[in-house]
């Protein structure tokens, strides 16, 4: 059987009525009028049936009943207060959704989440890989990492770094009988292509590239085009050609040697797009992305010292 629960609103007029002596101070610190409580404190008395105060001329006084509940309910609702901070903070610092690119989150981003994760294990973290630009207003998404010149109106953002663009290969083609070892090269070997399928200024361009170069000759649209970076650096790594990417997505893939940057005396090619963490100004307080902020700020930091020792 169903225990029948008495009103929330009647017991805290009636604790804090009870805790002043004076239906006047608990309506100002509960923010409603002295009537309002006079009236929750009367439907409490009738539903229990009997008395909770001695209404004098100028003074309450609590019955019997009164004060052997009072001790017990001022308990309950010490408690009741802790459970709803835990409440808060879990959703404050519990769960932590970040949304980037897939190719940036599983490249550059996840193999160095382990450092975050053990210096705030309290901090769930999720990643949401998309492509699209994440609503804020409509998702259930904290922050996000976007690629693109920094112009986000009404976010918080923070540059990480800029997007070098050079050219990758496994290391056979560097041998062999057409063998990867100047720019002109090119021409006898097949060009991977990062494309959206549509017109999008930020993804690396062949015709950019060798036209920097200053290579003529060279179709700069022939070659397998993929629709994400992950793709076009698999192809890569599966000997199919050679792959223009940013230096985010070939870091380990380059630090492990499964895949050579080629011509290493040409000048990288410096793209106007970066790397940005954003978030919706008035989360600014937020601790969990404050921390999460540091975090990833310091981790771009030492990527861009490192590609400036390595490059």
């Amino acid at each position: 059987m169903a225990r029948r629960l008495l009103p929330l609103n009647g017991l805290r007029a009636f604790e804090a009525s009870a805790r002043h002596l004076s239906f006047k101070a608990a309506a100002e610190e509960l923010n409603v009028t002295p009537a309002a409580i006079s009236h929750q404190v009367k439907a409490l008395e009738d539903m229990i049936g009997q008395k909770l105060f001695r209404r004098l001329t100028r003074q309450l006084v609590l019955t019997e009943a009164a004060q052997l509940t009072l001790p017990d309910l001022q308990q309950g609702f010490e408690h009741l207060s802790r459970a709803c901070r835990i409440l808060e903070l879990k959703t404050e610092e519990g769960i932590l959704t970040i949304s980037v690119a897939p190719s940036f989150g599983a490249k550059w981003l996840v193999p160095r989440l382990v450092g975050f994760q053990e210096a705030h294990p309290e901090i769930e973290v999720r990643i949401a890989g998309a492509d699209h630009l994440v609503d804020f207003d409509a998702e259930d998404v904290d922050a996000g990492v976007r690629y693109g010149r920094g112009d986000y109106e009404g976010l918080h953002v923070d540059r990480l770094f800029t997007v070098s663009v050079l050219p990758v290969c496994c290391p056979s083609l560097t041998r062999g009988e057409m063998p990867l070892r100047q720019p002109a090269d090119l021409r006898h070997h097949t060009l991977l292509h990062l494309s959206s399928f549509q017109p999008n200024e930020a993804s690396p361009a062949w015709g950019m590239w060798l036209k920097a170069a200053g290579l003529d000759g060279i179709d700069p649209n022939r070659g397998p085009k993929f629709n994400a970076s992950a793709l076009v650096v698999e192809a890569a790594l599966a000997g199919q050609g050679v792959a223009l990417v940013d230096d985010t997505v070939v870091a380990a893939e380059m630090a492990s040697g499964r895949l050579v940057r080629l011509f290493s005396d040409q000048e990288l090619m410096k793209t106007q797009f970066s790397y940005y963490l954003v978030y919706p100004l008035d989360r600014a307080g937020s601790r969990k992305i404050e921390l999460f902020r540091d975090w990833i700020l310091g981790e771009a930091c030492r990527f861009r010292s490192g590609n400036a020792e390595n490059m």
